[in-house]
């Protein structure tokens, strides 16, 4: 356990800080190396968003995620996990508000992403029933814990052979972004080999990671000194500052024309990040992390899958534009997200 009591409010901020610089340079070292991986590998953008970029620009909220469970910490735990997955579909906001041609929802849609956002709202039901159900626990852990590895695992299958032998394939429109249009330019990583790719992928991958065990004590020293909640510390400044790497890979990606990659990097990245919680729950010793939650958290839930729900209609409708060149779902999500970032402020 890192000793950060002792040290004063300005270092604190100091170490959010550098952790924040480390984070976005990394981002986009992953943003190059994930797009050339998916040249050389012939696997889709949205695959290579939701595997490469979505688990390994999330390590750093996964560390975070273990080791507050481990120190006792599940407000934490929790608020992280949920805000950062809220926090990642507002970045698409970002996105679309930056690229010009079209609605980014109408340009990047595609069966792959529309998969995965179905996969997102079905794992976040599940902390909702179990806290609702029985307080059953083996060794600490709930079978919640296993049900949503399984459903990740059976999801991220259901999505590879779906787009391998697609039944259902998005209309093609003149501002369509496609992954074999050639509108994606040549990225400064293509003539890596593919053996580099893969190690510097890791090595950027483990710095994240690391990032997370300072960030969590961090943020408990944030806590106790602002007198704000865990689970607003966590839901809004943690969340946050750990998913720097998906913002950052997300607008490298949409500036250089890959715009699936873009958005599998986020819809794969929140996939991934509820199994936070999965994890979490292995790390509580004190019983199950679902039943620790409070309505504070349910909360944080429903927005999020309401945001998410927002995301899928803009998915599906492909509305190529709207107020301020983006479409009725960014204006939908960038709303909830207010709300969701309003109620951790002064509704804790």
């Amino acid at each position: 356990m890192l000793a950060l009591g002792s040290i004063s409010t300005l270092t604190i901020a100091a170490i959010f800080l550098g952790a924040a610089i480390i984070i976005g340079f990394v981002g986009v070292r992953l943003a190059h190396a994930a797009e050339a991986i998916a040249v050389k590998t012939g696997i889709g953008q949205a695959i290579i968003g939701a595997l490469f970029l979505g688990i390994s620009t999330s390590l750093s909220g996964t560390i975070l995620s273990l080791y507050a469970a481990a120190q006792d910490k599940p407000a934490l735990v929790v608020g992280n996990a949920i805000g950062g997955i809220a926090a990642q579909t507002a970045f698409l906001v970002i996105a679309d508000l930056f690229y010009r041609k079209a609605n980014l929802e109408h340009a990047a849609s595609s069966l792959g992403n529309l998969l995965q956002v179905t996969l997102l709202m079905m794992l976040l039901t599940l902390p909702l029933l179990a806290f609702a159900g029985p307080d059953w626990v083996i060794a600490s852990v709930h079978p919640t814990s296993l049900f949503l590895i399984l459903l990740y695992l059976m999801g991220l299958y259901i999505v590879k052979s779906s787009t391998d032998e697609p039944f259902w394939l998005p209309k093609t429109t003149s501002e369509t972004e496609s992954e074999d249009s050639g509108s994606r330019k040549p990225g400064p990583m293509d003539d890596y080999s593919l053996a580099s790719l893969f190690a510097q992928f890791a090595a950027l991958a483990t710095l994240l990671g690391l990032s997370g065990v300072v960030l969590a004590e961090a943020a408990v020293e944030v806590s106790i000194r602002s007198g704000l909640s865990e689970t607003a510390v966590g839901g809004l400044l943690t969340s946050i500052t750990t998913s720097l790497p998906e913002l950052v890979t997300m607008m490298a990606a949409v500036q250089r024309g890959a715009l699936s990659l873009a958005l599998g990097d986020i819809v794969g990245g929140n996939t991934f990040d509820v199994l936070f919680l999965a994890g979490a729950d292995v790390f509580y010793q004190a019983g199950s992390i679902y039943h620790a939650m409070g309505m504070d958290h349910l909360f944080m839930i429903g927005i999020t899958i309401l945001m998410n729900g927002f995301l899928m209609l803009g998915l599906l409708r492909r509305q190529k534009h709207g107020p301020a060149n983006i479409g009725f779902e960014s204006v939908a999500i960038l709303f909830l997200y207010i709300l969701f970032a309003g109620y951790l402020l002064w509704g804790t």
